[in-house]
């Protein structure tokens, strides 16, 4: 069986920003097909719209080019979940929105870098009930790397 998760948005941003960190080895093993990444709609427009960003052009030289890569990758390979708002634990309602996405698309893992997300128990509990586990990238990859 395939392992599908939710890759949080800033992981995705962080592949495109440094090509030798963990967040890059997971896009490639996305690439290779090593699992499913789930997505929904407000996920690719937070990617867009964070990378959009002149802080992003300026500092990390994202281009446009860069960015409709990255799109096209996840458009393509992802697999899609409607979302509709229905989740309410987060404080910020972004993060609302990726819990909503892997529980409406019942993934294995929801895998992140956010903190927010990470340590609080809240959050672990509630996706307990639908038996998504939170990981950081690098345990991740040790999962599909067996």
């Amino acid at each position: 069986m395939t392992v599908r998760a939710v890759i949080d948005t800033n992981i995705w941003i962080s592949a495109l920003l440094n090509p030798s960190g963990y967040p890059a080895l997971l896009r490639s093993s996305f690439e290779q097909g090593l699992f499913t990444a789930v997505i929904s709609e407000p996920m690719l427009e937070e990617i867009a719209d964070v990378l959009s960003r002149p802080r992003f052009r300026n500092k990390y030289g994202v281009t446009a080019t860069d960015i409709r890569e990255l799109l096209l990758l996840i458009e393509e390979r992802a697999e899609y979940v409607l979302v509709s708002g229905d989740v309410n634990i987060c404080r910020d309602k972004e993060d609302d929105l990726i819990l909503e996405t892997a529980v409406k698309s019942r993934v294995q893992y929801l895998v992140t870098r956010d903190d927010d997300i990470k340590a609080d128990p809240n959050i672990e509990k509630f996706l307990s009930r639908f038996d998504i586990t939170i990981l950081s990238v690098s345990k991740f990859l040790k999962i599909i790397a067996t």
